[in-house]
């Protein structure tokens, strides 16, 4: 089984995707317009430069998204996508690539469990939380 979180954009999708391509150093290995699925026929033409599905490759895991016509967009509420990272100077870079344009919750810092942790949501209204656990003791 594997879990992927799937985010809806009020029409901003290919940009989201394209930013979180950058920042997270990953492959964007899908992404389809309406216009350009089997029901372009059945979308009015307005829609059809918005995306209907794209999924993003970083490492092992996967981020799925798409635009939302406007009734079905809800801005997100009740929920993050945790990011956990390997060294405190990714985790602050990719931390202020998020915030960036966006609005911090929780600044980047160090937390009894992490080396940096921090909280924010980027410009395109998604909430993150970004982590880098403190080293094992072995």
């Amino acid at each position: 089984m594997q879990l992927t979180a799937y985010l809806n954009f009020p029409g901003t999708c290919e940009a989201a995707f394209r930013f979180y391509e950058s920042t997270f150093r990953g492959k964007i290995v899908m992404m389809t317009n309406h216009g350009d699925s089997p029901a372009a026929a059945h979308t009015p033409p307005e829609w059809h430069t918005a995306i209907l599905h794209a999924r993003l490759e970083v490492g092992g895991a996967v981020l799925m998204g798409s635009d939302a016509p406007g009734d079905y967009f809800k801005q997100p509420q009740g929920f993050g996508v945790s990011l956990s990272v390997e060294s405190p100077d990714e985790a602050e870079r990719i931390f202020s690539a998020l915030a960036d344009g966006g609005a911090t919750t929780m600044p980047m810092s160090e937390t009894f469990w992490a080396t940096r942790f921090g909280m924010c949501t980027d410009r395109f209204g998604t909430p993150w939380l970004v982590n880098c656990d403190r080293p094992s003791a072995t």
